[in-house]
């Protein structure tokens, strides 16, 4: 979910995370239009709409109960290994 921006409010799927920008491209969210010339892809050419990256501290997680959540990190007491889960119902995240 977004929190901050023209899209907030809106969800959508995580397509692609850019670590080294700490951005993310998020499924319909911050559309922008890209003018392309025609070509073999693309032989009509003319204005598309692509996803532009998003900064992530601008996102945030939907936790199980579908609702927008924090993310904490504890030790797991079965396996004893460090997993996410969400603040506001305390559910482990996969």
């Amino acid at each position: 979910m977004v929190i901050a921006g023209d899209d907030k409010g809106r969800e959508g799927r995580v397509l692609e995370v850019l670590v080294e920008k700490q951005k993310a491209i998020v499924e319909g969210v911050n559309l922008v239009s890209k003018h392309t010339k025609p070509n073999a892809k693309t032989p009509q050419g003319g204005i598309l709409k692509k996803e532009a990256p998003v900064h992530i501290s601008n996102l945030m997680l939907i936790g199980p109960g579908g609702k927008p959540t924090r993310i904490g990190h504890k030790i797991d007491p079965k396996t004893n290994k460090k997993v996410r889960y969400a603040k506001k119902t305390g559910e482990v995240i996969k």
